[in-house]
């Protein structure tokens, strides 16, 4: 097991909250005081009688506690599959490019031969392999990349230099954040979007200042603190205003729209109704851009229809309202994105919520196999699955759903 990782193979949430606790010196009605949820709550996490499945709940935990979220989910490990591990090994190379590159400080290498093209595609590639969840060979190829950039940008001047500037934020957003993001390393992605920003404080351009916000949000939600995300969220989408007729902002306009929901419901010291109603105008919103952008692939993302009716089943799942998020993902068909990582991530949503429903276990399973299929690395990097997957091995399920989800559960390196 790589050093990397947290904890121990096997190990549940509710044991790593009970040690956090202790360690903290905390009752368990203080902490149910400071974090919101209730004492009888908190005593059956800890005790194995109920899983801890929704990110609101792990964010005020990890608050209250003063911890990292990672440090009560754990890193995924353990995971069978054979490029499961490739990307947590190639972190230390990453690593030591994020901590020796910045603007301004050129690496020791030439800057590569050639026009701006050649970057450009390599750029792209790297992020089309982030959607397709190939994490190994992201992780990989990013080093290199990232040292080129910055060898091209330190020797450029004028418009040369603008472009390989947008390049290096590009490769930075997302391939990079949200690559550690999901690999469960939120302080390396704090270093690869406060990379990204010094490119663009550079270029000056409030397009790509919305940008860099929206990546910061990202990387502050993952860090446990949805109330600074929301803030720097609104403050990204009032830079688009009166801007919108640019190529993209209104596609950058629609995502900071979802990701300002998604912060909404990790706010659990709010009434369900009060979050449930500000989701839906943010949802709303974007809904209203999505028609007028279609499925636009505009600074290496996914924003359109398709991505909108996702977050109606991923934020339904976050607010615990299992039965809408289950009724909004009847018709959507995400595979039309071409991006495995958003199809894994809808199927795994829907699967979280098919496990809250009665009745619909084997559901449930059915979804969280179909997700792992089109994105094993994706879908085993995944705490909220793992519990989902955990919560469900100890249910009576039918005898082809049990043995399935017990090959799940193996490859996801879960004990059973």
């Amino acid at each position: 097991m790589s050093s990397e990782q947290y904890g121990h193979q096997g190990e549940q949430i509710g044991d790593r909250l009970r040690a956090a606790r202790r360690r903290r010196g905390l009752s368990l009605r203080t902490l149910a005081g400071l974090s919101g949820l209730s004492v009888g709550f908190l005593s059956m996490v800890e005790n194995g009688r109920r899983h801890l499945d929704r990110t609101g709940h792990i964010t005020a935990l990890a608050e209250a506690l003063r911890i990292a979220p990672s440090q009560l989910t754990g890193r995924p490990c353990g995971a069978t599959d054979p490029g499961g591990g490739g990307a947590h090994d190639a972190i230390p190379a990453l690593r030591l490019a994020l901590m020796g590159l910045t603007v301004g400080a050129p690496p020791d290498r030439p800057a590569p031969d050639g026009p701006v093209g050649g970057l450009a595609g390599r750029v792209a590639a790297v992020n089309r392999l982030y959607h397709a969840c190939e994490y190994g060979r992201v992780a990989a190829a990013l080093p290199g990349l990232l040292a080129d950039l910055h060898a091209a940008v330190d020797a450029a001047a004028g418009q040369r230099r603008e472009e390989l500037l947008r390049l290096l934020a590009g490769a930075y957003h997302p391939a990079c954040t949200l690559l550690l993001k999901n690999l469960g390393y939120p302080d390396l992605a704090f270093i690869a979007v406060t990379r990204a920003a010094e490119a663009v404080a550079e270029l000056d351009d409030p397009l790509h200042r919305a940008l860099s916000g929206f990546f910061h949000t990202h990387v502050l939600m993952g860090a446990g603190s949805p109330a600074q995300a929301l803030a720097l969220a609104d403050q990204a989408a009032a830079e688009l205003e009166g801007r919108l007729s640019a190529p993209g902002a209104a596609a950058l306009l629609g995502e900071l729209h979802l990701i300002r929901a998604a912060c909404l419901t990790q706010d659990v010291r709010r009434s369900g109704t009060e979050r449930a109603g500000e989701v839906r105008e943010h949802l709303a919103a974007a809904t209203g851009l999505a028609q007028l952008t279609g499925e636009t692939k505009a600074w290496h993302l996914n924003f359109g229809p398709t991505n909108v009716s996702i977050h109606h089943v991923s934020l339904n799942t976050d607010l615990g309202r299992h039965g809408h998020a289950v009724a909004a993902g009847a018709g959507v068909t995400p595979a039309v994105l071409n991006a495995p990582g958003r199809e894994a991530a809808f199927r795994a949503d829907l699967g979280r919520s098919l496990a809250r429903l009665r009745g619909r276990d084997a559901d449930a399973v059915a979804s969280l196999l179909t997700a792992e299929r089109v994105a094993p690395q994706r879908i085993h990097a995944n705490a909220l699955v793992r519990e989902t997957v955990s919560d469900l091995l100890d249910r009576q399920l039918p005898a082809h759903a049990d043995r399935e989800l017990r090959g799940l559960a193996h490859r996801m390196g879960l004990r059973h």
